[in-house]
């Protein structure tokens, strides 16, 4: 369970903090339906860029964000469907887009559902209390922009091996960046950073990715809500939803699978990793380059007893897929494949974890050998706009991308994927997975072992108490803002 109480005393100089920033706190109602902000806020918002560091632009945590950089107002939710001649088969790959956030990415409502419960208890005091944002990438980007907007310091804390941009970005918003060895895959020198400020510093307060149910709940609640309205807009009377499947970086954004579990029992779940570092799959290690997944533990949110499958996304597949997506010439051949030029245009909008999702989602599609009836759900986390260090770094090694590149990408690691390195779970394999919980949580960050058995064994009344928490976070966030007073 999320920890709601109240601490007044703290709660008091936040609400004069807000009030003195002129903040108003969006409810998670007013994310999942941006037709309940009241019309004050969006005609004020006409004035204010996307990325732009103003308190207002809280309520754009939303998938429904109009698709433009500066005075956009809300609209459906933005996705886009992709078609045979592009992924090789015939089921329909639903992709919500997270270019249209504030900071490019999704990740931005992962942390604003971690931040805003501490806040409006009180818990989280911003006249003393620096948040910290332990990531492998975007996730502590959001939790640093959301800081500020919210009138809090914060310290990230991400891989030195993640891209330029991302540090380059964090320096202008974030009070404190530090790196840690490693890339994506190194997440346990995250923590151990982590336990190194607890022991140094008494006025932080660390918003785990890896362990907060606000992260797993704002996508129960919002994301899976986006999938379900794209749903209903695009679905015919006999077609079918076949799965939700996502790479696992916090197992925050799989969180929205549960939802569409529920709405469609039939449909399952899957969840994506590396297959260079396959910790589910084969209780592996090692290091990868899909930027903004975390490996080599299995996060304290995934609820893995409604995980049905484990599929790796390789890294070769996706690096060739981000030049053949974005250099001239691999869109040049796309154009020739009979791939419409209007989506075309519109690949920048696939970050690499983006591609991982798709490449995962082509494979559950050849896996069950979907048809056109059925539809897959993904996202794209973030865009091409965070990685242009990384398309550079490319060429510089591997040369000018030509035509024969864009062929051999095209049939070798689009239209050739396979369905290797796959696993449907039985009871016991889920059970396996789970029990790796152990070694992370329980031995090394003093996390509860009956707690862990609850995930388990008390499921899904487990799961079912954290989302029953919405409607009491949402009334003490009306709360918050009514003794704010704007």
């Amino acid at each position: 369970m999320i920890d709601l109480t109240i601490h007044k005393e703290q709660l008091a100089r936040t609400v004069k903090r807000c009030r003195e920033k002129g903040i108003i706190i969006p409810t998670f109602a007013q994310m999942r339906d941006p037709g309940k902000i009241p019309s004050k806020i969006k005609d004020r918002l006409k004035k204010i860029g996307l990325w732009d560091i103003d308190p207002l632009n809280l309520f754009r945590i939303t998938w429904k964000n109009e698709p433009k950089p500066k005075g956009g107002g809300f609209g459906d939710v933005n996705y886009t469907v992709l078609p045979p001649e592009l992924t090789g088969v015939d089921a329909k790959i639903v992709c919500l887009v997270g270019k249209w956030f504030p900071t490019g990415a999704h990740k931005v409502g992962a942390s604003f559902g971690c931040l805003a419960p501490r806040l409006v208890t009180g818990q989280f005091d911003p006249t003393f209390h620096k948040a910290v944002w332990p990531s492998t990438g975007n996730y502590c980007r959001g939790g640093a922009y959301d800081s500020t907007l919210l009138g809090c310091e914060s310290i990230a804390i991400l891989p030195e091996g993640m891209s330029k941009e991302r540090f380059d970005w964090l320096k202008t918003v974030a009070g404190e960046v530090i790196p840690t060895p490693g890339c994506e895959s190194n997440v346990k020198e995250i923590y151990d950073k982590c336990w190194e400020l607890r022991k140094t510093r008494d006025n932080i307060m660390i918003f785990n990715q890896f362990d907060e149910f606000g992260n797993h709940l704002w996508h129960y609640y919002v994301t899976g809500n986006a999938f379900e309205e794209v749903l209903k807009k695009i679905m015919k009377k006999d077609d079918r939803v076949a799965g939700t499947v996502l790479t696992t970086g916090s197992a925050g954004t799989i969180g929205c699978g549960d939802y569409i579990k529920e709405l469609f029992p039939e449909s399952k779940l899957a969840a994506g990793e590396a297959l260079q570092c396959p910790t589910l799959l084969r209780n592996g290690f090692g290091g990868h380059r899909i930027e903004g997944i975390g490996d080599k533990h299995v996060p304290w949110i995934h609820n893995v007893r409604n995980t049905d499958m484990i599929i790796t996304a390789d890294d070769n597949d996706c690096m060739n897929l981000v030049r053949l997506f974005n250099e001239p010439e691999g869109r040049n051949y796309l154009l020739k494949q009979g791939i419409k030029e209007e989506l075309i245009s519109k690949l920048d909008l696939l970050g690499i974890s983006s591609i991982g999702n798709v490449v995962c989602a082509i494979k559950f599609a050849k896996y069950f050998e979907l048809t056109g009836q059925d539809h897959v759900l993904t996202l794209w986390t973030d865009s091409m706009e965070l990685y242009g260090s990384r398309m550079k770094e490319m060429r510089e090694e591997l040369g000018a991308y030509t035509k024969e590149d864009a062929i051999k990408d095209f049939h070798r690691h689009l239209m050739g994927i396979k369905i290797d390195n796959m696993l449907e779970l039985t009871y016991y394999d889920k059970l396996r997975i789970h029990n790796l919980k152990y070694y992370t949580w329980i031995e090394q960050q003093g996390s509860s072992l009956e707690e862990l058995n609850q995930q388990w064994y008390d499921y899904p009344a487990y799961w079912d108490r954290i989302h029953s928490q919405l409607k009491e976070i949402d009334k003490l966030i009306d709360q918050f803002n009514k003794q704010v007073g704007l």
